[in-house]
């Protein structure tokens, strides 16, 4: 590369690291008010990129307040609903799937992320470690990553054969026609990057040390094999798009989009209704006279360092 095109790429990463303390605050930001957010000594920003910012985080809270609703509707009509998030290393199933759940109940929507299968479990029926996280009643269950490691990661590094490879895809529709047909929604999301974008998140990542346990082996032996991982993703949209379980493409080139796009999306697959809750009065503090609060003992009380 040259001069010019270092400068850029630096640039691109110094504001990578400004949208990773995004994420922190977003995580963190409940009631406080969107002008208070830039009082802060936060680097020097345009008023576009501000706007942009405010928009994204006001759009974010306005999806989320409507996930809770689909959580309530989930929970009264007993629903069921799987979602498999599936796409590049890097391609952000792990950021839209922490702003889908950020807020919601974890005993209604939990998240599903398994290692890599043991040695009795490679030989297990292929869909037997996955079937014990399916939901009950009144559940939603996010897989990042699914069933479908067989037919990228497996396929592409070799770590099944071409005959388990096959008789994946004869089984995979049957497989999640049988979940539908009990009453289970499926849906499947891919999420889409360039290669010029996964080797951007790759170097913010490597520059990031909050950020550099994201990247494994695995990663980076898939930039090598971008190829390959491109034809095995093309077999597998093209084999196992069914009408009961379609694949929905994901833009995900600019991350904060492909979240509000794909929450957006999610909502509108489920004909949820807002649930209405019975009205909550706090009751009286009860006080017993003869009731004593026993002193903590000092040692046993975490140090303020910060105040």
């Amino acid at each position: 590369m040259d001069n010019r095109e270092i400068a850029d790429l630096h640039r691109r990463i110094e504001r990578e690291l400004l949208d990773s303390y995004d994420e922190e605050l977003e995580l963190e930001l409940d009631d406080q008010r969107f002008d208070e957010i830039g009082s802060g000594e936060a680097p020097p920003d345009s008023d576009d990129e501000r706007a942009k910012r405010r928009r994204y985080f006001t759009e974010l809270l306005r999806l989320q307040g409507e996930l809770v609703k689909l959580q309530d509707w989930v929970a009264t009509t007993r629903h069921r609903v799987v979602i498999l998030f599936e796409g590049r290393d890097a391609a952000g199933k792990g950021g839209v799937i922490k702003r889908i759940t950020q807020r919601l109940n974890p005993r209604v929507c939990r998240v599903v992320a398994l290692p890599a299968p043991n040695d009795r479990e490679r030989t297990q029926w292929y869909f037997q470690r996955y079937v014990p996280h399916l939901p009950a009643a009144g559940e939603m269950v996010l897989f990042d990553r699914s069933w479908y490691n067989r037919a990228g990661v497996e396929r592409v590094m070799g770590f099944c054969t071409d005959a388990e490879y096959e008789e994946f895809f004869r089984s995979v529709p049957e497989f999640e026609r049988m979940l539908v047909r009990s009453g289970i929604q499926l849906i499947k999301y891919w999420f889409s990057i360039t290669d010029e974008e996964q080797h951007f998140r790759f170097m913010s990542r490597i520059h990031d040390p909050l950020k550099q346990w994201k990247l494994s082996p695995m990663d980076l032996e898939s930039r090598a094999r971008w190829e390959r991982y491109t034809v095995a993703k093309e077999t597998m949209l093209e084999r196992t798009h069914i009408p009961e379980a379609p694949w929905w493409i994901v833009e995900a080139n600019d991350k904060k989009a492909a979240r509000l796009n794909c929450i957006h999306h999610l909502l509108g697959q489920m004909p949820y209704t807002e649930v209405q809750r019975a009205l909550v009065e706090l009751p009286a503090r009860v006080r017993h006279a003869d009731y004593t609060r026993h002193p903590v003992p000092r040692e046993m009380v975490v140090p303020a360092w910060f105040r």
